[in-house]
């Protein structure tokens, strides 16, 4: 029976495919915007979590100040100086590394091209923290490191700027009013979290920043990574209390600098995309509803049409529920249908979107499913009523109507 209710109302289908097209484009529009938006947001949580562990492995960020980001208020707070730095790696446990970080946009010149840039002095510990790996030549020597000789490492974009595809290695690259030799090339991190270029990068030995640079012994930044499994609140306490003591705070003093996990930031971002997701999401399953409503109107509408046929069914002796399982299947029937092409559009859409937005294409089976499933329980619940309707007609009326 079941099988025959669905044969005709597949015939029913086919037999108005333009008006049955226009009844699931509701549902078809629905449910590919629930998709698209749920993947897309998936998409877009997954590459924020990879561009902030890009960042560096397990890593804390401190800066002077109380607060981080525009409007921060460094400028009255004190700067660290490298021992701070020699301090919390020898003092706090749990630790890999310790990067200390000055950083200054400069304009970069290699021949008859210029550039301008990022050059960040720091010693080497600075590639194990921000996870950083050469694509050629070396890291800076002790001796480097020690007498702040005129070396750099330089990111690909810089290299791009400035050589092309030719070997940098050797070359002389000048920084304001000095030349320092390019003695290592970065691999390729990519876009980085807020739309950064990671790779538009100069590294030089700290020592050397200080002298020709910024002209102080000031740090501006302490980057610390952790080593895995590291108990991340007990690391920051310990920071944060060697810290008051090496900057003398008093106990009811506040912090003069911010103490940071970049997985706080990661979880953040990806809660507010959730949310976000979600509300668009919401938004978008309104189309299944006013889908669900054409679709009613749609099956009354039929029902009127076949108000003959169904009392020539009825007085041959069809029972009431074999009408009302014929309509309602019909109904859903058209509400699957739409689900199903809504699917194959979002799918296609995601992809195309994925690439122009260059983000990862996260195909999710369960939103898939659960909004087949809400697309034919659209068909159900605003089907139920013309089938109702069919099936409470008396079959003598049915018979005069014309």
């Amino acid at each position: 029976m079941l099988m025959n209710a669905l044969l005709l109302a597949l015939r029913e289908i086919r037999r108005n495919l333009m008006r049955s097209f226009l009844t699931i484009l509701g549902i078809v529009i629905g449910v590919a915007a629930v998709i698209t938006m749920v993947t897309l947001g998936n998409g877009a949580t997954r590459m924020v979590a990879e561009q902030i562990s890009s960042l560096g492995s397990n890593l804390l960020i401190m800066r002077p100040g109380q607060r981080l980001g525009p409007g921060r208020d460094e400028a009255g707070a004190p700067k660290f100086r490298l021992a701070d730095a020699e301090a919390i790696r020898s003092q706090v446990s749990a630790l890999q590394a310790v990067a200390p970080v000055v950083g200054s946009g400069v304009t970069l010149v290699a021949g008859n091209e210029n550039w301008s840039s990022t050059v960040s002095g720091t010693t080497n510990a600075y590639f194990i923290t921000g996870n950083w790996k050469l694509a050629a030549g070396r890291q800076f020597s002790d001796e480097d490191e020690k007498v702040g000789r005129a070396v750099c490492v330089i990111g690909n974009t810089v290299r791009d700027k400035l050589f092309g595809h030719q070997n940098p290695l050797g070359a002389a690259l000048r920084i304001k009013n000095f030349s320092c030799e390019i003695i290592g090339l970065l691999a390729s991190k990519g876009q980085g979290a807020m739309g950064m270029d990671q790779d538009d990068v100069v590294v030089i030995p700290l020592l050397t920043a200080q002298r020709r640079l910024t002209g102080n012994q000031d740090v501006a930044t302490l980057m610390i990574s952790m080593q895995d499994g590291a108990d991340t609140t007990r690391v920051m306490a310990q920071i944060r209390q060697l810290m008051r003591e090496r900057r003398k705070l008093a106990e009811n003093d506040d912090d003069n600098f911010n103490l940071m996990d970049t997985k706080q930031i990661a979880q953040a971002l990806a809660g507010t995309i959730g949310t976000m997701t979600a509300l668009l999401g919401a938004v978008a399953a309104v189309s299944l509803l006013v889908g669900g409503i054409g679709i009613m109107n749609i099956m009354l509408v039929s029902v009127t049409e076949r108000t003959r046929e169904i009392g020539i069914r009825l007085a041959i002796g069809a029972l009431e529920h074999e009408v009302l399982l014929q309509f309602l299947i019909e109904a859903v029937a058209l509400s699957a249908l739409g689900g199903v092409v809504g699917i194959l559009l979002a799918l296609l859409t995601c992809l195309g979107l994925s690439a122009l937005m260059h983000m990862p294409f996260m195909f999710d089976p369960g939103i898939n499913l659960l909004a087949f499933a809400f697309s034919a329980a659209i068909g159900v619940v605003f089907g139920y009523m013309p089938a109702r309707r069919a099936a409470s007609l008396d079959p003598i009326e049915a018979l005069r109507h014309e």
